[in-house]
């Protein structure tokens, strides 16, 4: 784990790294309009994996983005993380996501046996494999 840290107006900002190095001085979107050969976002997370840290929901502007780790290299907290805010490098993508793939998320998430039975078709996302992401802690 990397902590990175930037300043700006004598406040110290300080992230945490997961996966590869975030470089917080360059430039992160703050929204995707549809851009899929963005690598670089920012954002602020929804929820994660409660199971393993695994995945977690970002909302980009008025988008939630689903993260995944590339090759599973690492993972972030699961619990503690949400409302936190991200930066994040990798692959971003539309992707359909199977209703068996929803429903083993549902339950990676603890959600009822009610809530997973309502898992009836497909939904499409906006994903991301991240190569690296940097969450503030200030």
């Amino acid at each position: 784990m990397t902590l990175l840290t930037s300043y700006s107006c004598n406040e110290k900002t300080t992230y945490i790294n997961y996966g590869e190095d975030i470089n917080s001085q360059i430039s992160y979107f703050e929204s995707i309009e549809n851009d899929f050969e963005i690598t670089n976002i920012a954002g602020q997370i929804i929820d994660v994996c409660p199971k393993k840290g695994c995945w977690m929901n970002v909302l980009v502007d008025t988008d939630t983005v689903f993260v995944k780790f590339k090759d599973y290299g690492f993972f972030v907290p699961k619990s503690g993380i949400e409302g936190k805010q991200i930066l994040m490098s990798g692959k971003i993508f539309r992707d359909t996501i199977s209703i068996e793939r929803l429903k083993h998320y549902a339950e990676d998430a603890k959600r009822s046996e009610e809530e997973i039975a309502q898992i009836v078709s497909p939904e499409f996302k906006i994903n991301m494999i991240a190569n690296g992401v940097a969450i503030r802690e200030n």
